[in-house]
């Protein structure tokens, strides 16, 4: 019973964190792509400590409060589509091949991203963000900057876990 209560505890935590990190988003015009990822990273001992279904009901849990609770719907919407990646990440990160695992990420990151401003602008009738993006030369030099931050976020998930398993695990889970 202790190790079940110790469980819901860190996940109750953790999944408040993200969601105040979400809410503090909205403060800023640049954090509606930073909150969501130090959202994600947040999540990333739940992850580790109790496995990917637990971790994705913690998304699940932030991924609702998120949509309900954060005044910014970009923020909400940019959680929502990338949010889950650090459940598949250990999947890709296992496959064989560099040049595959380069390719599952970007289509992780084309799948998410086509799934954002598919909602965006078809769900809410935002064709001002259309309007916004221009011409495809731009469009195309927008994706693959998003796809390198994509592949930077993939790393800083990787350093993460392993600063976690070196050094924080035993400073805020003493068993």
């Amino acid at each position: 019973m202790k190790g079940q209560s110790r469980k819901i505890a860190l996940c109750g935590v953790l999944c408040a964190l993200a969601v105040v990190i979400l809410l503090l988003g909205g403060l800023l015009a640049v954090a509606i792509y930073c909150a969501p990822l130090l959202a994600m990273a947040v999540l990333l001992p739940v992850m580790e400590e109790y496995g990917p279904r637990t971790a994705g009901a913690a998304y699940g849990a932030v991924a609702l409060l998120a949509l309900l609770l954060v005044p910014d719907r970009e923020t909400a919407l940019v959680y929502v589509c990338f949010g889950w990646y650090p459940i598949l990440r250990p999947r890709i990160a296992a496959l064989p091949s560099l040049p595959v695992r380069i390719g599952c990420r970007l289509a992780v990151y084309a799948l998410a991203v086509f799934a954002l401003y598919g909602v965006v602008v078809r769900l809410f009738g935002l064709t001002a963000v259309l309007e916004e993006l221009g011409g495809a030369m731009l469009t195309a030099v927008l994706a693959v900057l998003g796809f390198a931050v994509f592949l930077l976020l993939d790393l800083a998930l990787g350093r993460l876990t392993v600063l976690w398993h070196r050094k924080l695990r035993r400073r805020f889970l003493r068993t």
